[in-house]
């Protein structure tokens, strides 16, 4: 009587097998696709300034011009170096002789899916982007109208620009060509781009783990979304000052310049970055950021606005922790070691593409 019992406990449970196993596989294919990742599609072009092959050239050759910067000896690859995933591997960016930077140098890949630039987010466009380091008092520090009579006085630009734009050379179009140029840092074959378009073999097995921890205890998916990975809003994180720029005078005056070019009447008491608020001069928006893209994350460190963290180890602690102490946006995630493994491979492997290679022009 016993053994029959038995029997038919193991019929049913072998009945049962099939319909288990295909419930989890239901259970794990949605929670795999929950959230919102996309692969990059073709960048968004404006009505206003079209690709054109000749553009783009015109503005690679711009984007390794020195003739960009005061004193001719930077150009836009100095802070974004196309060795470095369009970034230059600093805490914080390289500056015009005798001044100092105050923010870390973003990654230009992807920055055509950007709904902001910088990280407080004050341009919209990459073409209203490229004009704000070259008249930076600390970056390129170039008046543009000595640029302008610059540019014009060269044979072969005058030539391209009457080309691409059939008039002179303006500020506005030595942007355009910049920006046109830009919009073809595009992310290479990542392997999450491949995964997500059906390749499983794209992904590690840890990388596939990694996956899920983003898009679930991590919490990661909540800000860093879509195809660029990031959700274009602005978040007061906490970030902690970066213990190098505290006491540099030259940081400071950097601070407390731009404070005072957005009529920030503490300018002078000024001791911390206020991020975003010196644009809207909303409360909230007290020492909030730009939520940056993750591609190319693997090479672009340090991170950070103020590249106070220098190793991916150090940011998903951050975020472990809850972010930094006092800010209302995050909460502990409470990681194990494991998952914080398995997320930092998935942040290492699957987001970084092809280096994208760009082959220095002959500059007129």
């Amino acid at each position: 009587m016993r053994k029959n019992r038995n029997n038919r406990r193991l019929r049913l449970r072998s009945k049962m097998r099939p319909v288990f196993s295909l419930t989890l596989a239901l259970v794990l294919s949605s929670f795999a696709s929950a959230g919102n990742l996309e692969p990059l599609k073709a960048a968004p072009v404006p009505e206003n300034n079209p690709q054109t092959p000749a553009k783009i050239e015109l503005g690679k050759k711009l984007f390794f011009d020195r003739r960009l910067s005061g004193d001719g000896t930077m150009n836009c690859a100095t802070c974004h170096n196309p060795e470095l995933a369009f970034t230059d591997g600093l805490d914080i960016s390289l500056s015009y002789p005798t001044t100092k930077n105050w923010r870390n140098s973003p990654t230009l890949i992807d920055s055509a899916f950007r709904k902001y630039l910088f990280y407080d987010g004050r341009a919209k466009t990459l073409e209203e982007q490229a004009l704000f380091p070259m008249m930076s008092a600390f970056e390129m520090n170039k008046n543009l109208d000595y640029l302008e009579e610059q540019i014009q006085l060269v044979p072969e630009y005058r030539a391209e620009f009457s080309k691409v734009f059939g008039g002179e050379v303006t500020r506005e179009r030595i942007a355009m060509a910049i920006a046109a140029f830009e919009r073809t840092l595009i992310s290479k074959s990542t392997p999450l781009d491949r995964y997500l378009k059906g390749d499983e073999s794209a992904l590690s097995e840890d990388a596939k783990k990694g996956l899920v921890v983003f898009k679930g205890k991590g919490k990661c998916i909540e800000c860093h979304d879509g195809a660029d990975l990031a959700d274009d809003r602005f978040y007061a994180l906490n970030v902690p000052e970066n213990p190098k720029l505290l006491d540099d005078p030259r940081v400071t005056t950097t601070m407390r310049f731009v404070a005072k070019v957005y009529h920030y009447d503490g300018y002078r008491s000024l001791k911390e970055d206020p991020g975003r608020y010196l644009i809207t001069k909303d409360k909230k928006d007290w020492k909030a950021f730009r939520t940056p893209t993750l591609r190319y994350i693997a090479k672009t460190a340090p991170y950070m606005h103020n590249g106070v963290f220098e190793t991916l180890d150090q940011v998903i602690g951050f975020f472990d922790r809850g972010g930094g102490e006092g800010n209302t946006v995050l909460k502990p995630l409470g990681l194990s070691p494991d998952e914080k493994r398995y997320l930092k491979t998935f942040m290492a492997e699957a987001l970084t593409g092809e280096d994208i290679v760009i082959k220095n022009p002959d500059v007129p």
